[in-house]
């Protein structure tokens, strides 16, 4: 139902879909308010609320009690004591465009009867990312602290937040007696990074970005493990105040930090909707180099009495505005260029960044794919971002988008340091010194070190045990590396077969045990050990991926099973296979068994032979073998099936079926689905319009029948 667009919803339909979106929308405020353990983006969150307000204004008769369009964050946690506001802590509505700006500056003039082009002050300050926080102070001094919680009742958080040193304990000049400042408890860029160093180290959780941190960081039952991370806090709004001692939002501000608050020194005040923009994109561009998160800018009038004029609208004021930025853009500082050798050798640029959060991650790479890239070139040749090139000390724009790798996709040129320098792709591996190439019609350039490269030593060991191949847990980055370098030949790994032998000789060894090094123990080693004990057999799509071979990702791996069945079977034919080596050549018999499998062209082809005719790796993988047992591919047949045994082709334009169900099909009715038609072809399906195939099986004779005698031969009628 979310697929279907706002106007085409019946009644019907949208009291359903405001059901599902309060519902979904009071589970994801509890994980990101009370949990602070969100599971979708800032913009996947604005999006529903988007759609939920939509129907509502289509449907206003529809609107539910519990409509998140009336509510604000999450109910409290039951862990802490709860402290009422006085004046409900209210969150703000969303721009999202330099148009919806305008439009909420039109929407003012309009509510005050203001003539268009009459002078109106309305501030702008950066939106900080983090944890919203109320203090209150009676005669100067902090009596207590509360989270928003649900806006009306937030938790009490007095003690915690006693330990930020951003917080004056008491209040500096004569204040009023009741004093309710509120802001954003943040942490900063360095202190996060710091914190999850430590929670590495110590073997905890590290945390996601660092709003997730600081929130988590305050609502700890223990105010000492609050006090043990550098927590800070920016002033901007107030609760209940005895007695106002400003009449404008600058004016409170400034205020704030008169009694000794830290106020964001990036706040403005304009008075035309052009000069907001500008600001909000200045800001932007700045982001990076602040050194803590923001996730926009927030308009507010400026003048008090106006404030009390506009009023609210249900959760939030009618006088201020959060203009976001884009959820999956950013501005950033190009600090360094990096070369990552792969298995294969492929040199692949990254662009090392100042740390910037993009869709609730801490992003600090970036992918630049590689040397015509950076050059301002695709591989065809032609201009990218106008033929700009990529610098080190670029401010650049990056991209993420859902759990792509992100990449820059242009620089800000004006921006550029006078001292700059074109990149100069290395001509030689960083890992190895050996020469790299770049064959003809590739755009990546690989090292030709090949096994003497420790770089692709060791990225192949990590392929193998990657999630999608052998998935060994315990077997991360570091201690692939770890074991890699280790000088005790005990723990040494270098093939995938030196990982199935670990414990053995560990067991033999007489030198120090894994489980007495730093960083071990004897619980996660003897959780390695069973890790690696539960891959002994395993898939067959799985071993051929974990291989490494060039071009056999995992569709290709799974394809290879499903064609051969067996690991022995696909070892004989690649091994048999001669290659053709002119184009009019047809190789021999085992050459066009592999290259009849569906989707394995002679590429793919030519890389498998080439690794298995390769005596090193027949080393390897004989070690290898003596340890693991590839499985065998399983497919449930249907039982008295009339193909079971036969190799059926597929050609022309199927009517009932896709190309890949009619393969899944015979399968499951246990025939072989080839590519093409050969001697051993038993029977062809043909469609209308085929040809070449259709051809070949008269001439050798073979029985062709069309769609829908195929659903009847199997009885799928």
């Amino acid at each position: 139902m979310s697929e279907i667009s706002v106007e085409q919803l019946s009644e019907e339909q949208a009291a359903i879909e405001l059901e599902r979106l309060a519902k979904t929308i009071a589970e994801h405020d509890f994980l990101y308010n009370t949990q602070d353990a969100p599971v979708i983006s800032d913009a996947d969150y604005d999006a529903l609320r988007r759609r939920n307000q939509a129907i509502e204004q289509r449907f206003p008769q529809l609107i539910r009690e519990d409509s998140p369009s009336l509510k604000v964050g999450a109910a409290v946690s039951e862990k802490f004591s709860k402290v009422t506001h006085k004046v409900p802590m209210l969150s703000l509505d969303n721009a999202f465009s330099d148009e919806d700006v305008g439009e909420f500056v039109g929407r003012i003039y309009r509510f005050l009867k203001l003539f268009p082009g009459s002078p109106l002050g309305i501030t702008a300050e950066p939106k900080i990312d983090g944890l919203s926080l109320s203090l209150r102070y009676e005669q100067g001094r902090l009596v207590s602290a509360a989270t928003r919680g649900d806006g009306s009742v937030g938790e009490n958080v007095t003690n915690n937040a006693r330990t930020i040193a951003d917080i004056p304990q008491v209040l500096n000049g004569a204040a009023p007696d009741v004093l309710e400042v509120r802001g954003e408890v943040y942490m900063s860029h360095a202190d996060f990074a710091a914190l999850n160093e430590k929670q590495e180290k110590d073997g905890k959780p590290v945390f996601a970005n660092p709003r997730n941190a600081a929130a988590g960081s305050l609502r700890q039952l223990d105010s000492k493990i609050t006090a043990s991370r550098v927590l800070r806090f920016f002033a901007y709004a107030w609760g209940e105040v005895s007695e106002m001692p400003a009449s404008t939002q600058m004016g409170m501000v400034e205020k704030f930090q008169s009694y000794g608050f830290t106020i964001n020194p990036l706040m403005r005040r304009f008075e035309s909707v052009p000069e907001l923009v500008a600001h909000y994109h200045a800001i932007e561009e700045l982001r990076a180099t602040l050194g803590y998160d923001i996730d926009g800018v927030v308009y507010k009038i400026d003048d008090l009495a106006l404030q009390q004029r506009l009023g609210f609208i249900s959760r939030s004021p009618r006088w201020a505005i959060a203009h976001k930025f884009p959820a999956e853009r950013a501005f950033t500082i190009l600090k360094g260029i990096d070369i990552q050798v792969g298995r294969t050798g492929a040199l692949t640029p990254v662009a090392r960044l100042e740390p910037i959060t993009v869709g609730g991650v801490v992003v600090t790479n970036a992918t630049l794919h590689n040397e015509d890239y950076i050059r301002g070139f695709d591989q065809k040749g032609n201009l990218l971002r106008e033929g700009r090139d990529i610098r080190v000390g670029d401010t650049v724009i990056i991209q993420r988008a859902g759990d792509v790798i992100p990449q820059i996709v242009d620089i800000v040129a004006d921006k550029r340091p006078m001292e700059s320098v074109a990149y100069e792709f290395p001509r030689l591996c960083p890992v190895c010194g050996s020469h790299t190439v770049r064959e003809e019609g590739e755009a990546v350039r690989r090292c030709t070190g090949g096994l003497i490269c420790e770089a692709q030593a060791v990225e192949r060991i990590r392929h193998f045990v990657s999630r999608n191949a052998f998935d060994i847990e315990g077997l991360g980055e570091k201690q692939v590396e770890f074991f890699f370098n280790a000088e005790d030949e005990s723990l040494k790994i270098r093939t995938p077969a030196d990982i199935f032998t670990l414990e053995k000789r560990q067991a033999a060894s007489p030198l120090k045990k894994l489980e007495n090094i730093e960083g071990f123990g004897a619980t996660s080693v003897k959780k390695l050990y069973a890790a690696i004990n539960e891959r002994r057999e395993i898939a067959l799509s799985r071993f051929l991926f974990g291989l490494g071979i060039r071009h056999v990702g995992e569709v290709n791996a799974k394809k290879l099973a499903r064609a051969f069945g067996s690991y022995a079977k696909l070892a004989e034919v690649a091994l048999a296979a001669l290659v053709p080596l002119e184009k009019s050549d047809k190789g021999n018999d085992a050459w066009r068994e592999l290259t009849d499998v569906e989707g394995i062209g002679t590429i793919v082809a030519e890389a498998i032979v080439d690794f298995y005719q390769e005596p090193h790796n027949t080393e390897v993988l004989s070690a290898l073998l003596a340890e693991v047992t590839p499985l065998d591919e399983v497919h449930e047949v249907v039982s008295g099936s009339p193909v079971a045994g036969k190799t059926i082709v597929f050609t022309g334009s199927l009517v009932r079926m896709s190309r890949d169900e009619a393969k899944t099909m015979a399968e499951r009715y246990g025939a072989k689905a080839a590519g093409s038609v050969s001697k051993k072809t038993d029977l062809v399906v043909a469609g209308p319009g085929a040809g070449s195939k259709l051809a070949k099986a008269a001439e050798l004779g073979i029985e062709v029948i069309d769609e829908d005698a195929w659903f009847t031969l199997v009885g799928a009628d």
